[in-house]
């Protein structure tokens, strides 16, 4: 519990502060820049206590805040830390953020991709919670690899190698770290202006020169709706921009899991397998696409066919995949393993799920294959909980697939217990088949250019 000092000055004048902001806040009228800073500041400090704070989320994600309100909101995140500094490269830094989906192992294939074309990438992930998965996570899952790295660490490895994954700091806007845990107990995760506060801060106070949101839009996404996705897509490119980052968005499809893999370690061995040439259906073609949008970042008189043919030779060349396991290495990885990723972790059991019936598959459920892989330990219903590296669900098939009764449609792989059986009957709900040919939708919705001014004065819940 984030307790005040019990009858200070300071907390009670703290107190009245934010009381006066709800009451503000609730009768519609916009807070002042200072307000805003005042409130996370108190915060921090231990002025105000959880309570408090969490009524003024609440009242928040139901009123909205105006664009002014969310940019003094992700200026007071960033002023309650420290920034990092990446400066002293002699070429451009990108950064990359994804809203988060179901077998999102985009970062893994991208970044390395990108670095291999010149571009530097510093990039710094989270942890998954609930049905969608964490990049950290994911690379957790290789033996001996670390990603809570200094920031003499970060610099180092950037210079060296040309890229850098690492988790959140414990400095790095501490204000968004305090109140996202808050908002993750209160029912305010999904609010817009909350939303984009929270991601631009750790990437401006994070340093990068350039930036490009993964928008995920479809039933597996943080936002399912298009319009909601757009929204806070456009926020967020406006939040950006107004502290004079580059930033580039595009709203992706998460309408069933994205490649094959869903789970730390299968995820990991399949973009591996991407990096050395193999094409994964969706998966292949969106890292191409996002990859190219990170280089005309770096690069905005770079066009889209020089770009494609520059990343194309990272694959072919084999460059990529060098350039990850560089990487990985000079964050401690076991190098034998990553010589021969069979070694990563493989779980004890394999329930194999088959079609009941022939037919096309017209539908993969997301959430339901997320919570699949979550109930075998390969995500977390509780932050903190131990993972299970190894667990996760394999699809055998996608939407636009024919089967044939008794083909595999999925793999469960986990250790046994109690939840392998409700993650199997959770992974059979996820197909339906039926009897004419679907048309799968586009891997990309829509691609926001980096001119992007939006309209609305008000960022709703």
């Amino acid at each position: 519990m984030n307790s005040a000092p019990n009858g200070s000055f300071a907390s009670v004048d703290a107190s009245a502060h934010l009381i006066e902001a709800i009451t503000q806040k609730r009768a519609g009228q916009p807070l002042r820049h200072r307000q805003i800073a005042r409130l996370i500041d108190d915060f921090v400090a231990g002025r105000l206590p959880d309570y408090q704070m969490s009524a003024w989320l609440a009242t928040v994600a139901c009123q909205g805040m105006t664009l002014a309100e969310t940019t003094a909101l992700t200026g007071a995140y960033v002023d309650s830390g420290v920034r990092l500094r990446l400066g002293g490269q002699d070429r451009p830094i990108v950064d990359k953020h994804s809203t988060g989906g179901v077998g999102d192992k985009v970062s893994l294939v991208v970044v390395p991709m990108v670095a291999a074309c010149g571009v530097a990438v510093a990039k710094m992930s989270g942890r998954g919670l609930g049905h969608a998965g964490g990049t950290v996570d994911k690379l957790e899952s290789i033996p001996g690899l670390r990603v809570d790295l200094s920031a003499d660490a970060v610099r180092r490895i950037l210079r060296d190698i040309g890229m850098v994954i690492t988790g959140q700091s414990d400095d790095l806007a501490p204000g968004d770290r305090a109140t996202y845990r808050l908002r993750d107990v209160t029912g305010t995760v999904d609010s817009i202006p909350l939303i984009a506060a929270s991601v631009i801060s750790k990437k401006l106070a994070f340093g990068a020169d350039g930036l490009l949101l993964d928008v995920k839009v479809g039933a597996g996404a943080l936002t399912p709706d298009h319009a909601t996705a757009l929204r806070l897509a456009e926020t967020m490119v406006e939040v950006a921009y107004s502290f004079g980052m580059p930033c580039r968005a595009v709203l992706t499809d998460m309408s069933q899991p994205l490649g094959f893999a869903v789970g730390n370690s299968l995820e990991v061995k399949e973009a591996l397998a991407v990096l050395a040439g193999e094409h994964v259906p969706g998966l292949s073609g969106l890292c191409r696409m996002l990859a190219r949008v990170m280089l005309q970042l770096a690069d905005p008189n770079l066009n889209d066919d020089t770009a494609d043919r520059r990343l194309a030779d990272t694959l072919d060349s084999g460059a990529a995949y060098d350039q990850f396991l560089r990487w990985a290495t000079a964050q401690g990885a076991e190098s034998d393993v990553l010589a021969q990723p069979a070694l990563l972790p493989t779980a004890a059991c394999v329930a194999t799920i088959a079609a009941d019936r022939p037919g096309w598959v017209t539908a993969v459920d997301p959430r339901a294959i997320g919570h699949a892989a979550l109930r075998v330990g390969a995500g977390r219903l509780v932050q903190g909980t131990p993972l299970d590296h190894a667990a996760g669900v394999l699809l055998r098939r996608r939407v636009g697939d024919y089967v044939e009764r008794g083909d595999p449609l999925a793999e469960v792989h986990h250790s046994g217990g109690v939840d392998a059986a409700t993650a199997i009957a959770s992974t059979r709900s996820a197909f339906t088949i039926g009897a004419e040919r679907p048309t799968a939708p586009p891997m990309v919705h829509q691609v926001l250019s980096p001119q992007l001014k939006t309209g609305p004065t008000t960022v709703t819940a």
